[in-house]
């Protein structure tokens, strides 16, 4: 063997061990890991915050009933979700942990979701007060726009008075609160208008825990609908706390309408960022 010739392939395997090294190996603290606020530490949250990412996401879901067939939490794991894919689509963005605990009827008497077992409610009071103090928490840190993503229908008309609280309290900061209603209308509104577009009658798509409900629930996570039930079809009506029919809901009937929530949100953040 030719002792000036360079010995490549021991190189060759050094180099891919150091390649199995580095890929190993967890991102370096300048480099934040996540969008999700809660799985980052505070010097990778300022760090974030002093490079640009200045829009924080405040997903907003709910613990209630949602039929014998979903889980009470869908609306949790929807804003989750979403709320990521959003921040991803910004690049400026981080996601706070999820708001489960909302206004969801009168507990005493039992009246709205809060007759059926496992739904928390809470006082709207109560509601828009937590609202507030998470924005200013938020806009303390160097936050500059709080949105708020709310996924259920019932505690809007909150968010929005949050949202205005926030705004005069803190007129003279460079914060702002801002409650995206695009979110929420793309869900409620645009999707169910997509399906009557093809075909879908207004009695099967619903308006809690119908078709279109369900249908967006098994496009973010099959886990959420006990799928045997819905095949069942067995106690699938208003007085199980279901609004619709939906019984032919797929993940692939519900893609477009997730996909369309994230691209209306996207669009919507930005104008909201970009005229104040």
């Amino acid at each position: 063997m030719d002792s000036r010739r360079p010995p490549f392939p021991r190189l060759a395997i050094v180099a891919m061990l150091a390649c199995i090294a580095v890929l190993a190996t967890p991102a370096p603290a300048c480099a934040a890991a996540s969008v999700y606020l809660e799985e980052l530490t505070t010097t990778e949250v300022r760090a974030e915050v002093a490079a640009g990412t200045t829009t924080i996401l405040v997903p907003i879901g709910g613990t209630e009933e949602n039929g014998p067939h979903m889980v009470l939490g869908k609306h949790n794991v929807r804003a989750h979700i979403l709320a990521g894919r959003i921040a991803h689509a910004l690049g400026n963005a981080l996601v706070a942990p999820v708001i489960a605990y909302v206004p969801e009827g009168s507990i005493v008497p039992a009246a709205q979701h809060m007759r059926f077992a496992g739904t928390i409610s809470i006082p709207p009071a109560a509601f828009e007060a937590m609202l507030e103090a998470a924005a200013e928490s938020f806009a303390a840190h160097g936050f500059r726009d709080i949105v708020f993503l709310g996924d259920h229908g019932g505690y809007q008309t909150s968010e929005a008075a949050a949202a205005a609280r926030f705004n005069r309290s803190w007129k003279r900061t460079p914060a702002r609160a801002h409650a995206l209603a695009a979110y929420y209308r793309a869900a409620a509104a645009d999707f169910p208008a997509a399906l009557r577009a093809h075909g879908y009658s207004e009695a099967e798509i619903g308006t809690h825990a119908g078709l279109a409900d369900t249908a967006l629930a098994l496009a973010v996570d099959p886990a959420l609908v006990r799928e045997d039930i819905l095949h069942a079809g067995r106690d699938l009506d208003a007085a199980h706390g279901v609004y619709g029919d939906p019984r032919r809901a797929t993940a692939a009937l519900g893609a477009p309408g997730i996909d369309d929530i994230v691209r209306v949100s996207v669009a919507a953040i930005r104008r909201e960022v970009a005229r104040r």
